[in-house]
């Protein structure tokens, strides 16, 4: 019995092992870049990091990325002055790029239609408004270089807080413990397909069980309609704030949003007080192409070209923003 567990055990070892080898000769599992907080308590990426990011359990998406000196993925490094023509990108993950090759950004293909412009994409998973203004104003002397700003916002979780705060939960990515996990390939692959999501979510109602034992709570369609309402407004005052609290050029800044999940309430404010934005909504129904990823709601190749055109025509048509 004894030579038995030895032996299944010294197996399971080997096939681990072996399993642990298929991933990283075939590449399945993907590089995940480590980030930190910088001396102005901004969250970013550690510079000069490159490798490979993978989604789906047969690579469905693979794409190099590239970490510059500043933290963010870019073919290009950040070197705005004041006799040059730059546009900046913030946002969150759909600027950032990961699902695209780095060469093959949208800044790039914006670059591509300009003779006279380098673009800064300064994007990164997680960021929202909060974090994108709290950027900008970190880093005033750069980006007051900068021609043109465009940031990415989506109303409904891009503006759930009325000041910057440090996001210690992504931070604790970056615990040893973690890094010790990271290294292992066929953990992060396993992850990465959802194969420990049930024993996660087993986990989890579990807690919820022992927690309460009441009956959940029916809301009616009016009490809903009410809690949109406060939340769209309480969102609204969290912009305000936030512009207040960090200024906002209105010659220079534009906000790029979708309108079908924006609520008229916000478009009425911007469109009331004059801030500037891109909708790419018209330009995504029209397409007869999908404009986004398979497996998640990421932008495609094609959409992310549909988004530098949109930036691209707004460009064209305001040859005076220098």
């Amino acid at each position: 019995m004894k030579k038995l567990i030895l032996k299944s055990g010294l197996y399971f070892f080997l096939i681990l092992i072996f399993l642990e080898g298929l991933v990283r000769v075939f590449h399945l599992g993907k590089d995940t870049p480590n980030r930190f907080l910088d001396e102005h308590e901004v969250e970013k990426w550690v510079p000069n990091q490159n490798g490979f990011s993978v989604t789906g359990n047969r690579r469905q998406n693979f794409s190099e990325y590239k970490i510059n000196n500043s933290g963010y993925n870019s073919y290009r490094e950040f070197n705005p002055t004041a006799n040059k023509t730059e546009l900046a990108l913030v946002g969150d993950s759909f600027i950032e790029g990961f699902h695209q090759n780095y060469y093959n950004s949208i800044g790039k293909k914006i670059e591509q239609q300009f003779t006279d412009i380098e673009v800064y994409e300064y994007g990164y998973a997680g960021y929202d408004f909060a974090d994108q203004l709290h950027l900008v104003h970190s880093y005033k002397e750069e980006f007051n270089h900068i021609d043109k700003v465009i940031l990415g916002i989506k109303f409904s979780n891009d503006l759930t807080r009325s000041k910057y705060q440090v996001m210690t939960g992504r931070l604790a990515l970056e615990s040893p413990l973690n890094k010790l996990l990271k290294k292992s390939k066929l953990l992060v692959y396993t992850k990465s397909i959802g194969l420990l999501d049930p024993p996660q979510k087993l986990i989890y109602r579990m807690r919820s069980f022992l927690k309460s034992k009441q009956e959940p709570h029916v809301i009616s369609e009016e009490e809903t309609a009410r809690i949109q309402k406060e939340k769209e407004q309480q969102y609204l005052a969290n912009f305000e704030s936030l512009v207040k609290l960090y200024g906002f050029d209105k010659e220079r800044f534009t906000l790029l949003l979708d309108s079908r999940i924006t609520p008229p309430l916000f478009l009425e404010h911007l469109e009331t007080n004059n801030f500037d934005y891109l909708d790419f909504a018209p330009l995504f129904e029209a397409s007869k192409k999908p404009t986004t990823l398979i497996y998640d709601r990421h932008w495609n190749n094609h959409g992310r070209s549909l988004i530098a055109k949109v930036i691209t025509d707004h460009l064209q048509q305001n040859k005076g923003w220098k």
